[in-house]
């Protein structure tokens, strides 16, 4: 799977789409990045942090994937932003940050089907 590839393709969905990247297990964002021209409203160690909180709910999620089944995204809406993160494997997790009045719906459905090619 081709990480930088899919971000530059998630940021191609919709011009709402504020962030694509992929971090790994300790929260760093390791490809993708900000859409040219957005401000980050968090700082390189807040989106750390927010990673690193975001994987570990993650982590939390699979104890149940025997009862559940795989989770396949999850999506939270705040005042400033929605935040969509979609497991890829083990090790790394797509984090999507979207304008508010973004169609989520349509962004959510069409990176699962890059993230499945």
């Amino acid at each position: 799977m081709d990480y930088d590839q899919i971000c530059k393709s998630v940021l191609d969905i919709d011009p709402k789409v504020r962030f694509a990247g992929i971090c790994d297990e300790t929260g760093e964002t390791k490809y993708g990045g900000m859409r040219d021209g957005k401000p980050s409203i968090l700082s390189p160690q807040e989106s750390q942090k927010s990673n690193l909180q975001a994987v570990g709910r993650w982590g939390l999620r699979k104890t149940l994937t025997s009862k559940t089944g795989k989770g396949i995204y999850a999506m939270t809406e705040y005042e400033k932003l929605k935040r969509i993160t979609i497991p890829l494997d083990d090790d790394h997790l797509l984090v999507v940050t979207t304008e508010v009045d973004a169609d989520h719906g349509n962004i959510i459905s069409n990176t699962l089907k890059l993230v499945n090619q």
